[in-house]
């Protein structure tokens, strides 16, 4: 099978990611540009990489004709006007999480993408990482029976910086949305009401640029079951990633991996390694494996496992939880959207 050939837009941190796994450890594709606004930025990668083009315009990997799917990795506000873009020159498409922060936005790229019948799969890796890929196989399969509780647990080493946060749409639309994403994967059915909590206790600077840093979500889903998915900007001991689907037949659970098994025990008590730091070390496979994916949909003609409506509904969610704190009450995704009632 001929490799795909790829571009990216985008050389910042999760671009220079993506072209990484792409030049290293893809051998179905090849990346033969890589564009940023920054044209610096774009020129090292490639150089660094190999990668034999570098744009300074978004506009020049579109118009290259060579290039058969691109990745959009750019700033979000960037991202549905792109998806539109590529989808209107034939381009298959990968595109970070989120589609956009406007629903409207979202919209007009998903028509889109559906009228020029090309591929598109939004960037939540989460779903790829080995333990938590197994823990839905193991619900799928029904081997915790009925699930009726599911727990998340996400906490950030630190922070982002508050620039980021001015633009990010608030704590859930940029950190939550893996949450709510994970947790429809996870159940393998969809939330219907959202009920959120916040305060600050982490920055006081967070507060004052409008948004929270410590959360609280519950999600009741289509079956009566029910879900809490608890948040932190800062846990001091490192990135904190758990999940757990506990059933009428039992349970299964995720734990955070370590950077190795060694224990060492002596009279000062148990001593293992710390978390790992960050999402870049924490989901590495989780990365090649969403590209592999996105790869293998576009060669074999199928549905790519994180679909353009996977895209969407946690920006709904993200949006009923910013309502449900604001007026101290469960919302329903239906408010936000009505075509989800």
């Amino acid at each position: 099978m001929k490799r795909l050939k790829v571009g990216i837009i985008g050389a910042g941190r999760i671009g220079r990611l993506h072209a990484e796994n792409l030049v290293r450890r893809l051998p179905g594709a090849e990346l033969v540009a890589i564009a940023d606004v920054v044209e610096e930025a774009a020129r090292i990668c490639a150089r660094e990489l190999g990668i034999p083009r570098a744009y300074g315009d978004p506009a020049s990997i579109l118009k290259d004709p060579e290039i058969e799917a691109v990745l959009i990795c750019s700033s979000t506000d960037t991202h549905a006007d792109l998806i539109e873009q590529a989808a209107e020159a034939g381009k298959h498409i990968f595109c970070e999480k989120p589609i956009a922060l406007d629903l409207d936005s979202i919209d007009r790229a998903l028509a889109a993408v559906e009228r020029a019948g090309v591929v598109l799969q939004v960037g939540f890796n989460r779903r790829f990482d080995p333990s938590f890929s197994a823990a839905r196989e193991a619900v799928a399969a029904g081997r915790i029976g009925r699930p009726h509780i599911l727990k998340i647990t996400s906490r950030d080493p630190a922070p982002p910086p508050i620039e980021y946060i001015k633009v990010s749409g608030g704590i859930f639309l940029d950190m939550t949305i893996h949450d709510f994403d994970m947790a429809r994967f996870l159940m393998g059915e969809e939330v219907v009401e959202v009920y959120a909590a916040g305060t600050v206790l982490v920055d006081e600077r967070i507060g004052e640029v409008g948004d929270i840093d410590t959360a609280i979500v519950t999600l009741r889903f289509e079956s009566g079951a029910l879900g809490v998915i608890d948040n932190s900007r800062r846990a001091v001991y490192g990135y904190d990633q758990r999940v757990e689907v506990f059933g009428d037949r039992g349970m299964v659970r995720v734990e955070n991996p370590r950077p190795h098994q060694a224990l060492v025990s002596n009279a000062d008590g148990d001593h293992g390694p710390p978390l790992l730091h960050f999402f870049v070390e924490r989901y590495t496979d989780s990365y090649v494996r969403e590209l592999s994916a996105f790869v293998e949909a576009i060669q074999k003609g199928k549905e790519p496992p994180v679909t353009g409506r996977d895209g969407k509904i946690p920006v709904v969610m993200g949006y009923a939880a910013k309502r449900s704190l604001a007026e101290g009450r469960p919302v329903r995704l239906s408010e936000i959207d009505p075509s989800l009632a």
